[in-house]
C-alpha cells in the first residue's frame, strides 16, 4: 500500500499546484490513495464546500483538517456530512464531525487519524491519551494500518507522539506551520516526520502576502492577511509504502520548486 500525504494547501495557488501536479505525482510514485491537509484551502482560512470539491476532483482521497476547520463553519458543517472531511478528532464532545475514516485499499483496512495538539490551539482533549485510546479500539478491530495527521504548533509535541506511538500506527506526519522540517525517519515501522510544509506560495510568509505579517512584526498591528495572485510555488507531498502488516518499509518526501525537477528527501531507517 502506498500513501501520499500532502501538507497544509494555502489558498488558490495551492489548489492550483494540485490540480497540475497531482495525478501525474500520483502515477510517477504509484501511488494508491491520497489524504490532503485542506483547512487553508479557501484563501488561506477554512474550507468551503466549492474548494473541497476541487480538490477531490483533482485526485486527492480525503481531507484532514485543524484549528482552522471552522472558518467557513457553514460550509464545513455540510462537508461533514456528504463529503470525506475530516476535523481533529480530540475536540470536545458533542463538536460535529469527526477525525477518523476508515477506507479499505488493496483489501486492507486503512484508518486515517486527524490530531490537534495543545500548546496555542483552541480547546480540544489530551491528544496523547485520546491517541492512546483511539490505537488500542483500532487494534481490537484488528486495524493494524493507521496513519496520522498531528496539526500541531510546537515539535515537541510531534516529538512525544511520535515516541508515544512509534511502532504502533504506520505514519505520523506533522502539520500546522507550513514550514518543512524535513527530519523524516522511520524507526519501528513508524514513519515520522514533524511538519510536512505548504502547498502554495513559496516567497513571502507561510504562504501569505509578506505586507501584514512584517506590519505586525514591527508595530505590533495586525491585519487581514492576503494570498498572492502571482508568486514562486512549492508543492510537498509525502510518500509512504507499507507493507501487509502496516509498517513503513519505505518514505520520502518530494518537493517540486515552479516548474523544476523534483527534489527527493529519502527517510532515515532507524
Amino acid at each position: 500500500m502506498t500513501l501520499a500525504f500532502i501538507g497544509d494547501i494555502v489558498g488558490r495557488p495551492g489548489r492550483k499546484i494540485v490540480k497540475e501536479k497531482l495525478e501525474t505525482f500520483k502515477q510517477h510514485h504509484g501511488v494508491d490513495f491520497v489524504i490532503a491537509n485542506g483547512e487553508n484551502a479557501s484563501h488561506g482560512f477554512g474550507l468551503t464546500v466549492k474548494n473541497a470539491t476541487e480538490l477531490l476532483n483533482n485526485g486527492v482521497d480525503l481531507i484532514t483538517g485543524g484549528n482552522h476547520s471552522w472558518d467557513k463553519k457553514k460550509d464545513i458543517l455540510a462537508l461533514f456530512e456528504t463529503k470525506p472531511v475530516l476535523r481533529p478528532d480530540n475536540y470536545p464532545k458533542g463538536v460535529p464531525g469527526s477525525g477518523v475514516k476508515i477506507v479499505e485499499i488493496k483489501g486492507k483496512k486503512l484508518a486515517i487519524i486527524n490530531l490537534m495538539g495543545i500548546y496555542m490551539m483552541p480547546q480540544v482533549l489530551n491528544p496523547f491519551t485520546h491517541a492512546l485510546e483511539l490505537i488500542e479500539n483500532l487494534q481490537k478491530e484488528d486495524i493494524s494500518h493507521i496513519f496520522i495527521d498531528f496539526h500541531a504548533e510546537v515539535t515537541s509535541e510531534k516529538r512525544v507522539l511520535m515516541q508515544l506511538l512509534k511502532g504502533k500506527v504506520s505514519a505520523i506526519c506533522g502539520t500546522h506551520t507550513h514550514v518543512g522540517t524535513d527530519d523524516l525517519e522511520i524507526t519501528d515501522g513508524t514513519f515520522y516526520v514533524t511538519d510536512v510544509g505548504l502547498t502554495g506560495c513559496r516567497d513571502n510568509v507561510i504562504g501569505m502576502d509578506s505586507k501584514i505579517p512584517i506590519q505586525k512584526a514591527l508595530t505590533g498591528l495586525g491585519g487581514h492577511f492576503e494570498i498572492p495572485n502571482n508568486c514562486k510555488s512549492i508543492f510537498q507531498a509525502i510518500v509512504i509504502k507499507l507493507d501487509e502488516e502496516g509498517k513503513a518499509v519505505d518514505g520520502y518526501k518530494a518537493k517540486i520548486y515552479d516548474d523544476k525537477e523534483p527534489i527527493e528527501i529519502k527517510a532515515i531507517i532507524n
